[in-house]
């Protein structure tokens, strides 16, 4: 089949996208330490990787000192941080992309190495993630019960998402992605394996989901509905995460976000298995897009597990407005005119995607390098 409906325009809020390719969000751990500081290397990355008309959402990025979980993740609460994404919003800019940057705050996925004077992680309630996470040496360590967060505390954390907003405005990006899912902070507060809270925030599945838009709505006021996107994964069990009735959930969480005219919803699908390289696709797993498109009411973007001819399908079959592409955007900064011509992919180095320098992050051909 062709893949002629991922290069129709499509109007993404305040966007107007030349196609549909997107790149989704996609740690890499290598900013400039320390600070945490966006570099020219990050840059040339992003660059390389930008089209005329494209999208591409920028990885997961600290909204203040105490939101970090990985070493070598980016933040956009520091002068040098807002001016280091300037030269990143540039680069794109200068081939005619759009970018969004993800905000987010990690929660209980943290450790205490990479916190202000070695403080515990915060987290809705004081209950840890399974298995083992990494220091601030990237070395394995056992997860640790977080602080279970006051609720004189979540004001702060709303503020800092809309300030983190303004902040990646400043630096020219073109908007943000609220990074609602995969076990994150705020997924902790919409999931009730995480969320255990007593208060207003917790309970039932309007508390649960209550500081979500809270935040949706001061970053909205603040830099404008059409230039925020919300990324959610329901039924999704990465970094430990459980509901006892995502459908539900989802449900109210869907048609609350469509409510706010927002420029997209991002969904993660659960079909797909994204720590390994098989790319398996479990055909029992819901299809979230089918089910939350029209409760949205809004652009779609869904992400998990894509080929190019399944994406122009999806968007053919009308529940996906777009298709965010992750490891064929790593591999290939030009993916889709690889697409648009049927070219064929580098292939990914999993052993680089993680911290490291230029190699497997701004080394891999374009087509026209390879001719």
């Amino acid at each position: 089949m062709t893949t002629d409906a991922l290069f129709q325009p499509l109007r993404l809020g305040a966007l107007s996208l030349g196609h549909r390719v997107v790149m989704a969000p996609l740690t890499r751990m290598r900013s400039r330490q320390p600070g945490d500081v966006p570099r020219p290397l990050n840059a040339e990355y992003y660059g390389q990787r930008a089209s005329r008309g494209g999208l591409l959402i920028a990885e997961a990025t600290d909204i203040r000192d105490d939101a970090r979980g990985y070493p070598g993740a980016p933040g956009i609460y520091t002068p040098d941080q807002i001016a280091g994404w300037r030269g990143v919003a540039d680069a794109v800019h200068a081939k005619g992309g759009f970018l969004f940057v993800q905000i987010w705050h990690c929660g209980r996925i943290s450790h205490s190495s990479m916190k202000p004077d070695g403080a515990l992680p915060i987290a809705p309630s004081a209950v840890a993630a399974p298995g083992n996470h990494m220091d601030a040496t990237f070395r394995p360590v056992p997860f640790e019960t977080p602080r279970a967060l006051e609720e004189s505390e979540i004001p702060g954390l709303v503020a800092a998402f809309r300030q983190a907003a303004l902040n990646a405005r400043e630096a020219g990006a073109d908007g943000v992605e609220l990074h609602a899912a995969n076990g994150y902070l705020i997924d902790q507060f919409l999931q009730d394996s995480t969320n255990r809270r007593q208060d207003r925030y917790g309970g039932s599945i309007a508390n649960r989901a209550r500081f979500l838009l809270e935040v949706v709505d001061a970053v909205a006021g603040a830099i404008g509905a059409d230039r925020v996107g919300v990324r959610v994964s329901p039924w999704g069990s990465f970094n430990g995460m459980r509901d006892s009735d995502p459908g539900a959930l989802f449900d109210h969480v869907t048609t609350e976000l469509g409510r706010r005219g927002l420029a997209y919803l991002h969904l993660v699908e659960p079909r797909a298995d994204q720590s390994s390289d098989t790319n398996a696709i479990d055909p029992d797993a819901p299809d979230a897009a089918s089910r939350f498109k029209a409760r949205f009411g809004g652009p779609l973007i869904a992400a998990g597990g894509f080929t190019p001819e399944s994406a122009a399908a999806a968007i053919e079959g009308g529940n996906v407005d777009a298709v965010a592409f992750g490891r064929l955007f790593i591999a290939n900064p030009d993916l889709p005119e690889r697409i648009r011509r049927a070219a064929p992919f580098n292939r990914y180095d999993r052993a680089t995607f993680y911290g490291g320098d230029a190699r497997g992050y701004v080394d891999y051909p374009t087509l026209e390098a390879a001719e």
